[in-house]
């Protein structure tokens, strides 16, 4: 495992990463609803914080205390230790929650393993097309932009959901946020629905590796991998 990666756990995913999450970039993960991305984030965060690391995580859409609860299992009480969860109600909550976790990132006071921004585009989508929309893209690439630069000061993984568009041009799910979102993230993973409980990730961007696909199950406990351990 190199040195530079956060595993994910999924054995399946760590191999198409080549060990797992970048640590000092920051990872986009992308999809339609119900595809995987906030689970994964959660399977992240709690296998981080076992390891007595911490995880800021700025929850845009409310994180199931449920499922944090099945995933962690008995140790819920030491996984909450670690976990310092904001949740903001518009997108300037959301950019002064963003600005915390950098700055408490960068303070070095916490060992943090994980920052985690789910998802990064869900008040900036309620601005598209009105009178503040110019105003929320500048808000959303500033967020973005100090995310950017607290991964590589601290090495530091982040991992970043992004909402889908449906492009009227050929009717593919593209992620929202532009070219500036494309470029700042260094890993760009998709999330695809497949049959039942199984979900697929295509690696669709990354700077060392080539492009590829993983496959991984929800259980009732959390994602395990599909394929060869």
């Amino acid at each position: 495992m190199p040195a530079d990666r956060l595993p994910t756990g999924i054995a399946s995913v760590d191999r198409l990463l080549g060990g797992g999450l970048e640590t000092d970039a920051v990872t986009e993960l992308y999809g339609e609803g119900g595809s995987g991305k906030t689970l994964f984030c959660l399977d992240v965060a709690a296998r981080t914080a076992r390891a007595s690391r911490w995880v800021l995580y700025v929850d845009t859409e409310g994180v199931s205390l449920e499922r944090l609860r099945a995933i962690a299992g008995p140790d819920l009480d030491r996984l909450l230790g670690h976990l310092l969860v904001s949740a903001p109600h518009d997108l300037a909550e959301q950019g002064r929650a963003v600005a915390t976790a950098c700055a408490l990132t960068r303070g070095g006071r916490r060992d943090v393993g994980l920052v985690v921004l789910d998802s990064a585009t869900n008040f900036y989508r309620l601005a598209l097309s009105g009178p503040d929309e110019d105003d929320a893209r500048e808000a959303l690439v500033l967020q973005v932009a100090d995310l950017v630069a607290t991964a590589r000061r601290r090495g530091v993984a982040v991992l970043l959901t992004n909402q889908v568009w449906r492009n009227p041009k050929d009717g593919a799910l593209e992620p929202l946020g532009g070219s500036f979102l494309n470029h700042a993230a260094k890993t760009i993973l998709r999330f695809d629905r497949r049959t039942g409980p199984v979900r697929r990730v295509v690696l669709v961007k990354h700077r060392a590796r080539p492009e590829g696909t993983a496959e991984f199950r929800i259980t009732a406990g959390g994602l395990e991998s599909v394929g060869p351990g």
